[in-house]
């Protein structure tokens, strides 16, 4: 079983890129882990919202298998305690599941092709984030997790 951080776009602080990376390497100390970086829609000046939420809901769409368990990282998705998310990553290690995908749409979400493919929708907090943010919060918290997990000091209760 493979767990995945899909995203559009790459992300181009440099802090930020230190503390992904940072995490990517404690988070692989603990399960196979790999984060996939779609590309970003060129030309989007010539576009209107709708048409850049479905062209980047194409490109999650063809990177998907129907065999992988989809985890949408959303607004409107569950929103978890650390401990509670550390439970829910419990029961995707006991899945069967080759992949289990997280993924962080575009700047403007999903589009609503998407959710029916989702297994899952999650919300890191009711805030909004940057999604270079999201992605060092969800690193963050996936290592978290995993550290509750195999009962180590990382997470104080």
């Amino acid at each position: 079983m493979k767990f995945i951080l899909l995203t559009i776009g790459g992300t181009t602080n440099k802090h930020l890129l230190h503390l992904q990376e940072d995490y990517k390497n404690r988070i692989k100390f603990y399960l196979p882990f790999e984060m996939i970086t779609l590309p970003e829609i060129k030309n989007t000046k010539k576009l209107s919202v709708p048409e850049i939420v479905e062209k980047e809901s194409e490109l999650i769409s063809n990177y998907l298998q129907i065999t992988d368990e989809v985890i949408l990282l959303d607004e409107k998705g569950e929103q978890f305690t650390s401990v509670g998310f550390s439970e829910f990553i419990s029961k995707k290690l006991l899945s069967s599941k080759k992949r289990i995908i997280f993924v962080v749409g575009g700047s403007y979400g999903f589009a609503k092709e998407i959710y029916p493919k989702a297994n899952h929708t999650i919300a890191l907090s009711s805030m909004t984030f940057s999604h270079e943010m999201v992605r060092v919060i969800f690193l963050e918290q996936l290592y978290r997790a995993m550290t509750i997990l195999k009962g180590e000091h990382y997470h104080h209760a």
